[in-house]
């Protein structure tokens, strides 16, 4: 089998995308792109990578999924989703200056590093893709890049021109901040176990380990020169001999086997590509803790921290719309409904336990006031928590029949690898008076306990539990 794609207009860009050994460029890609100002100050701040990390990939990947891979219906929709998602990141980082999202500058330096991904794929394998490869497999992309209305004149004109923009904006824009040192040291060495692991998940510790020291080996020797000259970083011989290894050890292999072995297999056009997968954890401590402040603690960092910072604030909210919407797809209108009825939720929580107001709850803080009797307040509850869980199920209710079927149920809760018995439970759970449906005051009940910890449940932790 020949070393280079195949050059065929309409399948050169998903080829590429789709062959597995893409993975070991993924986290230089991801370092790339953190590494610029806006980007890391938008993942900062709102991303969840932190605390949800195998969630937060796996929305990644499924967003390119449906952006490279489905059909133009499918597409249209993601673009849409995202750009509703992207206008709502914007501020002003640590050095004071202001950011957002929706960028062309920041945006086209995203897209172009995935290109550019690609391209070194092949070269780190030893076998570079020639001019007319190149040209082929950019044109494709800059199609894309149209569809996503980024603008023409911010992008490289030609793929010729790539490799000066990336060594530009290396030298002159990115930054070795600390969302990059996180990204490089940190975060394999104390992400939870993914839940694929399944008998092996004893074993995690260990295998955390030696990956990420791999990984980080891998990532460092393969970034660009430029990047070392800029931070004074190197490449130690240890790490080049890794990637040698991987990269050309990897090239034979792969092109050796045949195409269902070779590529990973996506949804065509039309399906959905895994956006709607949930992963269930149950909530430790929620049932089984000595005291409620245990309790408390641990709902505090495994649901209400969602970005990982150890304080909660406006952006932490976010992030659990963001999750449900996500799963419902839901139109504008309906999405703006379910994000403000969050940000009521804050403000009143914000109103009340932020002792010290600083514009964030921090643990001591969230647990101080439910243990003094806040959540045994129903009026209270009713005003804040409750009103952002009727519109998390008016949401879900796809018919408007003012009861949850076990299909709807199953839109926001379950996926292809939730297991039947475990939506079963889950359903259960929240019927409670076992009709067969779930009504919102049954809905509401079920969260309201799960929120302030007097009750763990498959459904919560399904939801916005850590994944």
């Amino acid at each position: 089998m020949p070393t280079h794609l195949q050059p065929t207009a309409d399948r050169a860009l998903r080829r590429t995308l789709a062959e597995r050994r893409i993975g070991l460029v993924a986290w230089r890609l991801l370092v790339l792109q953190i590494a610029h100002p806006a980007v890391a100050a938008g993942m900062g701040r709102y991303s969840t990578y932190r605390a949800h990390p195998w969630r937060r990939i796996e929305h990644t990947m499924d967003s390119g999924s449906r952006l490279f891979f489905a059909g133009p219906e499918e597409r249209a929709l993601e673009i849409a989703r995202l750009e509703r998602t992207h206008r709502r990141i914007h501020g002003t980082d640590g050095a004071g200056r202001a950011y957002s999202a929706e960028e062309p500058e920041v945006r086209a330096w995203v897209m172009v590093t995935l290109y550019e991904a690609m391209t070194a794929m092949h070269e780190l394998a030893g076998a570079p893709l020639g001019a007319a490869e190149q040209n082929l497999l950019y044109g494709q992309f800059r199609e894309v890049c149209k569809d996503l209305r980024i603008p023409g004149e911010v992008l490289p004109p030609t793929a010729a021109d790539v490799p000066a923009y990336v060594e530009r904006t290396v030298r002159e824009v990115l930054e070795h901040g600390e969302e990059v040192q996180y990204l490089l040291h940190e975060m394999l060495r104390e992400a939870p176990a993914p839940r694929r692991l399944g008998l092996l998940g004893p074993a995690w510790p260990l295998l955390r380990a030696i990956t990420a020291r791999a990984l980080t080996a891998l990532t460092v020797a393969d970034l660009p020169p430029a990047w070392h000259e800029r931070f004074g970083t190197r490449r130690p011989r240890t790490a080049a001999a890794l990637s040698w290894t991987l990269h050309r050890g990897l090239r034979v292999v792969m092109t050796r086997l045949p195409d269902h072995l070779r590529y990973r297999h996506h949804a065509g056009d039309g399906q959905r590509s895994g956006a709607r997968r949930a992963a269930v954890v149950r909530l430790p401590g929620a049932r089984t803790a000595g005291t409620r402040q245990a309790r408390l603690e641990t709902f505090f960092r495994q649901v209400l921290d969602q970005t990982g910072d150890g304080r909660v604030d406006t952006a932490d909210l976010q992030a659990m719309s963001h999750n449900v919407c996500w799963r419902l797809e839901l139109p504008a209108e309906r999405e703006d409904v379910l994000y403000a009825a969050f940000e009521a939720w804050w403000k009143q929580l914000c109103a009340d336990v932020d002792e010290d107001g600083d514009g964030g709850v921090d643990c001591a803080e969230f647990v101080a006031a439910m243990t003094a009797g806040l959540d045994r307040d129903p009026q209270y509850l009713d005003g804040g928590l409750g009103q952002a869980m009727r519109a998390l199920f008016r949401a879900a209710d796809a018919d408007g029949s003012g009861h949850l079927c076990a299909d709807e149920y199953r839109v926001l809760f379950g996926g292809s690898r939730v297991h039947p018995a475990e939506l079963n439970d889950g359903f259960r759970e929240l019927d409670a008076d076992g009709d067969g449906r779930i009504s919102e005051d049954e809905f509401v009940a079920a969260f309201t306990d799960f929120f302030t910890a007097r009750g763990d449940s498959t459904a919560g932790t399904a939801l916005l539990g850590r994944a």
